[in-house]
């Protein structure tokens, strides 16, 4: 009898395994659903949406971007993570991904580094130090001259406690050396609009959203706080050339799947996403959009997410964040 179930048991798996290899060869063969854990018309969706509208044409089969928005992102992490590993789900994050971690969120339902394999980067998307033009900062320095002057009475907008936009600016905020009182918002909206009404004092988001105002006057640039200038916009210095060490923040959208997703679908999405990447039509979409190219393979982007969930998780200890 033993040897029947050890019979049974190694056919099971003879079967398990030739069902997955077969799956890998011919996926896809029904609609994908991409889940963005933020709102329609966001940074991350526009560019989820301009880049998948390629791929989809290219494997042949549709792709629904689903907006699964609330608690952080981490929802549709969470709906990601517990998704069968089949390649026709997977999700669309920002470098906000990479704070979702037990460290920061003790209650998180899954393990953003176990249950979520990194996929492509889709592009980088500029973060930007905007002001109220009526506050008087020419430079960078102004504002945090007035900052260390005022002793912790200046804040700060942001698009959410715990997420890019606010560790973006507490990783200035260490570099510079002063205090500042962080106002979280739903939303890049609500956090551009207290910033435009002169209810907070400074904002880090993204150039997609605050590019307009920009241009029209009714927002100053002071600095991007990327590695590199954005290409948008170069005439606009880094925080890291104006002087303020360890202050970049790079703010990339990318693609994960479930872990045990096969390595064939995996590989095949990051070999169809490359390709979509560097058609031009999509190229042009996305430099329109303020977004960077990330010319990274599957094992750079990897490690990339791997190394900046323990540089935040060091972060958020420094600057005392709390995310509850």
């Amino acid at each position: 009898m033993m040897r029947l179930w050890r019979g049974l048991g190694m056919a099971a798996l003879i079967l398990a395994g030739g069902c997955s290899a077969v799956s890998a060869q011919t996926w896809p063969t029904k609609t994908i659903r991409a889940i963005v854990p933020l709102s329609a018309g966001s940074a991350t969706d526009v560019v989820a949406r301009t880049v998948l509208e390629q791929v989809s044409r290219q494997i042949g089969q549709p792709i629904i971007v689903e907006n699964r928005t609330g608690a952080a992102n981490t929802i549709a992490m969470n709906l990601v993570a517990k998704s069968d590993p089949d390649g026709y789900t997977i999700l669309v994050n920002s470098a906000a991904h990479t704070m979702k971690q037990k460290a920061i969120y003790p209650n998180l339902a899954f393990d953003t580094a176990r249950d979520l394999l990194p996929v492509i980067p889709l592009g980088n998307v500029p973060t930007v130090l905007v002001v109220q033009p009526a506050r008087g900062y020419k430079t960078i320095h102004d504002l945090v001259a007035d900052a260390k002057a005022k002793d912790g009475a200046m804040n700060y907008s942001s698009t959410g406690a715990g997420n890019s936009s606010h560790l973006n600016a507490e990783r200035f905020r260490l570099s510079a050396g002063f205090k500042a009182v962080h106002i979280p918002f739903k939303g890049a909206p609500e956090a551009v609009t207290e910033v435009l009404a002169g209810r907070a004092d400074f904002l880090f988001t993204t150039l997609t959203t605050t590019m307009p105002f920009i241009k029209d006057g009714k927002l100053t640039a002071l600095a991007v706080s990327g590695q590199d200038r954005a290409s948008a916009m170069p005439e606009i210095q880094t925080t890291e050339e104006l002087g303020f060490k360890n202050s970049y923040y790079n703010f990339w959208i990318g693609m994960f799947v479930p872990a045990k997703t096969p390595d064939e679908i995996r590989t095949r999405l990051h070999a169809e996403t490359r390709i979509a990447l560097v058609n031009p039509e999509v190229r042009a979409k996305l430099a329109k959009f303020g977004v960077d190219p990330m010319d990274l393979s599957m094992e750079q982007f990897s490690k990339l997410v791997s190394d900046e969930m323990t540089i935040n998780q060091a972060l958020v200890i420094a600057a005392g964040i709390k995310v509850d």
